[in-house]
């Protein structure tokens, strides 16, 4: 499945002997890093580096983008030398497109356009009516939306990685959450029914927040992060806070005010910690301040940021 063309034209850029040029543009989602440099003999090269995230953000949960084709024309003023066209076929990420020009003049005026075309594939997204489908192992019935959910309370789920004997024991909702060893407990008359329902949460949303911890678990994305956190405060559940955390540390795309606004919402120590310090300059602390995620925060982390503001002023 293929999306429609994005096309885009940049503006001239002069390249000399010894002197290099960098222009960053973004055009329906894809960002693009252009670079040019020219060396003593006069050859010039010029790179492309392309940035889909963002337009993989704007897209459905159940579409990925595989690939991303079509062509970039490299163009002088003047002539200089004839137009050059490039196939472009990324099959990756940050993928830098390289292309050199022979060297017959000290100086250009340069600039390029692009079409290309984004590949889509559909995830596949974990089946979570048979993930909690009855089981010999497990020993509750969650009502959600209507659906049931069979669940282990805190029952060990034994499985073998090799032949050898080599088990790792799973404790389910009882292990990972205060929430449902309270509500399975003798003390509440939900712990003596046969089917208990959870009201206030979708089938697909709480579906999603149990299947990061069972077996086989699915993991946060940019896409799924904020409803994991919302739900992992609701119902108790510090191990998917300490897995979104560790998304947000190290895989999403996120800018730091959302990170910092996120870290500071749902308790994430380690990811306030790591945003306070990426605010290496005055210009950005003073632009977290002013934003309006600042305005968000509590009084703790708000004093860090400007505690921040302070000690770059000093320095």
């Amino acid at each position: 499945m293929s999306g429609g063309a994005i096309e885009h034209r940049s503006f001239n850029q002069q390249l000399t002997k010894g002197k290099s040029f960098l222009d960053a543009s973004v055009k329906n989602g894809i960002e693009c890093v252009w670079k040019g440099t020219m060396n003593n003999s006069y050859k010039s090269t010029f790179t492309w580096e392309f940035d889909w995230n963002e337009l993989e953000n704007q897209e459905e949960d159940e579409l990925k983008i595989d690939k991303i084709t079509g062509h970039i024309i490299l163009k002088s003023e003047k002539n200089s030398f004839a137009p050059i066209k490039i196939d472009v076929n990324l099959t990756e990420n940050n993928q830098v497109i390289t292309k050199q020009v022979g060297g017959c003049y000290t100086s250009y005026i340069v600039s390029y356009e692009y079409s290309l075309t984004p590949h889509y594939t559909p995830i596949e997204k974990p089946s979570y009516d048979e993930m909690f489908a009855p089981s010999d192992k497990n020993d509750a019935i969650l009502v959600v939306g209507g659906k049931k959910l069979h669940v282990s309370k805190a029952v060990s789920c034994l499985y073998s990685r090799k032949i050898s004997i080599n088990y790792r024991n799973f404790q389910f909702l009882s292990y990972h959450s205060e929430y449902f060893r309270a509500l399975f407990s003798s003390n509440f008359k939900e712990g003596q029914m046969d089917e208990i329902p959870i009201g206030d949460v979708s089938y697909d949303d709480f579906a999603l927040l149990l299947s990061t911890f069972y077996p086989n678990p699915s993991f946060p994305t940019d896409k799924t992060v904020e409803k994991l956190l919302e739900l992992a405060r609701r119902f108790l559940l510090s191990s998917v806070i300490c897995i979104s955390e560790n998304h947000l540390l190290y895989s999403s795309k996120f800018n730091s005010e959302k990170l910092i606004w996120m870290a500071d919402e749902y308790g994430m120590p380690k990811l306030l910690e790591k945003c306070i310090r990426g605010l290496n300059t005055v210009e950005k602390a003073k632009q977290m301040k002013k934003s309006e995620a600042y305005e968000q925060l509590s009084d703790t982390t708000k004093l860090k940021v400007v505690d921040r503001i302070l000690k770059l002023s000093h320095i």
